[in-house]
């Protein structure tokens, strides 16, 4: 079996390609641009020939050059990139595209051997590869970090393109008639205000422009001709307007969603703060706390982004986010990978103002907290004393998640820590360690004893209590936990036997349906069958006196 032959192929998706479509975007901006304009403007073709011919040239050959690289072009089958060289040439030649190029590739230049060099619109058919042009700014709206910014130019370059072909239409309209014919028309090209290029272009193009926004005031039309062009510019002009409106009006709601979204938030904590009547002082902490939100650029909620993402692709994301801050966590420094994967997406940010308490003295402790950024006061009891200051990288209250017995702290704070200033925090709770846990035991025992080790070294480990069996209040939480997922399972189990029950009964409806039709059918059929034998029976009665009849016959030959 003849292996197929692969070949260098250019991924949709690389770097390679996205580079290609633009350099084989300038050559069909070229054409879009100047071809137009080379017809209609007849100085701007003659006065530099040769650079249109060099230019013509070089652009067919970028055109040749896009035909080979789109055979090279790969594509996906069954998740794997195609590199086939046949399979790639035939679904290049089978699609719509390889026509439309075939067609942009026709050689027209030749016939300016035949109607001269004044026509360079017999080279239209190059148009025909714009579907490239669209190609690199869809793939461009995708790869930029600011997309409304390059739709909003987006949108003013194909106005502008637009405007530019109908002036030089335009131009072209007014030369068919007569120039300074009359006053729509452009003026008269032998006066020398008006005969030169630039002259005749920018008019050109004001009048195109105020006629398409129609914003402003032009002569208005004398002949026939010129009122059907005139109503048909005002059409193409109110479409253009319309267009503008809406797509810009739709980009400033995108450009502003986010702001509104969290605007939204502010107004409902401010309606529900003054209702409830909060203090103006503890007012003022919420509103700068969500000033310093937005501010900071930290109002985004991680989990509702990436919640469109796959899991691993999500879990990448978090790794690289914050698995160096998670490995910061002495207990966790030697933990396997797949651990702190599982950590690392159970991680929640959370911000404190100011003055704000994290956790106080005799607390129970349910979480624990690693410092992003800024700074961390232990403070007495009474809020002022400030004994030692956490900064970024630092973390608190990693050994009464474990609940490890014999802790002589038990799972209860032992500290008082607040917040200097704004600070960003990682928050890991109790019960998603325990859960990412239930899948490593064995590096649940190694934190465990990593803990153990820590509160002997503090002094804060009861050695007899920790040789002891299980702790029966963990017993009970370990009962109670139980009992809350069988709650949980019963309930589920409870919604699943009712829609049994309920498609049960569906069924058993549709069932009796379909038996009343064929029992109805089938009695229709039968009847149909027994009437024909039933009319050339006897009837029951001479059936019955025949049967007595030869009962008697048959007694009487008995009895002789």
């Amino acid at each position: 079996m003849v292996r197929p032959k692969d070949i260098v192929v250019f991924d949709p998706a690389g770097n390679m390609y996205y580079n290609w479509l633009f350099v084989i975007t300038c050559p069909v901006m070229y054409n879009w641009v100047l071809i137009i304009a080379r017809a209609c403007f007849e100085e701007l073709q003659q006065d530099y020939l040769i650079y249109w011919f060099i230019f013509d040239f070089m652009s067919d050959l970028v055109y040749l050059a896009d035909m080979v690289f789109r055979t090279r072009t790969g594509y996906l089958e069954q998740g794997l990139l195609v590199k086939d060289e046949k399979k790639l040439r035939a679904r290049y030649k089978e699609s719509m595209q390889f026509k439309l190029d075939l067609i942009s590739m026709i050689p027209t230049d030749f016939l300016y051997l035949i109607v001269g060099s004044k026509y360079p619109e017999i080279r239209m058919n190059k148009l025909f590869r714009v579907n490239r042009l669209f190609e690199f700014f869809q793939r461009t709206e995708t790869r930029t970090n600011f997309p409304n910014v390059f739709r909003i130019s987006n949108l003013v370059m194909y106005i502008v393109i637009i405007i530019h072909w109908n002036a030089c239409l335009y131009y072209s309209f007014s030369k068919a008639i007569g120039f300074g014919d009359d006053r729509f028309v452009y003026p008269d090209t032998s006066d020398p205000e008006f005969g030169r290029l630039a002259r005749k272009y920018a008019y050109s193009m004001y009048w195109s422009t105020l006629t398409l926004t129609t914003i402003g005031e032009t002569p208005p039309p004398e002949k026939d001709s010129e009122y059907f062009f005139v109503v048909t510019d005002f059409l193409v002009g109110v479409l253009i307007f319309a267009t503008i409106v809406g797509n810009v009006g739709s980009m400033i709601t995108n450009m502003n969603a986010a702001r509104a979204d969290f605007q939204a938030r502010i107004d409902a904590i401010k309606q529900y703060m003054s209702f409830r009547k909060v203090s103006k002082d503890l007012e003022k902490r919420v509103i700068k706390w969500f000033d310093y939100l937005w501010t900071n650029k930290k109002a985004v909620d991680e989990r509702e982004v990436l919640k469109y993402l796959p899991d691993k692709l999500r879990a990448e994301i978090a790794i690289n986010v914050h698995l160096d801050t998670l490995k910061k966590v002495r207990i966790f420094a030697d933990c396997e990978a797949g651990l702190l994967v599982e950590l690392v997406l159970k991680l929640q940010p959370q911000v404190y103002s100011p003055g704000d308490y994290i956790c106080k003295k005799g607390d129970i402790g349910r979480e624990m907290y690693i410092i992003k950024e800024g700074k961390l006061a232990v403070v007495a009891d009474d809020g002022i004393t400030q004994f030692v200051v956490l900064s970024d990288g630092s973390y608190f209250g990693e050994i009464s998640i474990l609940n490890i017995k014999g802790s002589k702290a038990g799972n209860r704070r032992t500290a008082n820590i607040r917040s200097i200033g704004y600070s960003d925090l990682f928050c890991l709770s109790k019960d998603d360690l325990m859960e990412a846990l239930t899948e490593y035991p064995e590096a649940k025992a190694m934190l465990e004893e990593k803990g153990r080790q820590i509160l002997m070294k503090d002094n804060l480990l009861d050695l007899e209590v920790a040789k002891q069996g299980p702790d029966p209040k963990d017993m009970e939480e370990k009962v109670v936990r139980i009992g809350s997922v069988l709650e949980d399972l019963q309930t589920r189990f409870a919604r699943l036997l009712a829609q049994h029950e309920a498609v049960q009964s569906r069924l058993k409806r549709r069932v009796t349906k379909l038996e009343s039709k064929i029992t109805t059918s089938a009695g229709e059929v039968v009847s149909e069958m027994v009437q024909p034998e039933l009319d050339t029976a006897p009837p029951p009665a001479e059936e019955e006196k025949k049967e007595e009849e030869e009962k008697k016959e048959e007694e009487e030959k008995d009895g002789d």
